[in-house]
């Protein structure tokens, strides 16, 4: 499932074993981790990175079908989010985005202080 080649090679990895509706979240630093869910964490101090910023790298790794977000998201970070080929976007209350992440192949963790900066992409195939 991947595009072209990305430095990080743990995140890398696992786009790399991606399969059809395997699900990806990209987390501001605040998000809860499930208990058995893989976490890649990025961040270095706070903003850095930041969830766009990941976003955008594993966009261009990655097919994606579908997402997920938080209802709560200031309209502004949704808009920013929709900016991006994230494919039909459902919006999840809160609680259920954090139930629902816990079915993630993983958790990337970024340095954003944004609340509700989180997304979950479902995994496309090229064809």
């Amino acid at each position: 499932m991947k595009r072209t080649t990305l430095l990080h090679a743990e995140l890398s990895g696992l786009i790399a074993a991606f399969g059809h509706g395997d699900m990806l979240v990209i987390g501001d630093a605040g998000l809860p981790v499930p208990a058995g869910v893989r976490v890649i964490d990025l961040a270095l101090t706070r903003g850095i990175p930041g969830v766009f910023d990941v976003l955008d790298v594993v966009l261009a790794e990655l097919v994606v079908e579908r997402s997920a977000m938080a209802t709560e998201a200031a309209p502004d970070l949704q808009a920013e989010f929709a900016r991006r080929d994230i494919g039909a976007v459902t919006m999840l209350s809160h609680d259920d985005f954090k139930a629902a992440s816990r079915h993630a192949r993983a958790i990337v963790r970024t340095g954003e202080c944004t609340p509700y900066a989180n997304v979950a992409l479902y995994a496309g195939v090229a064809f």
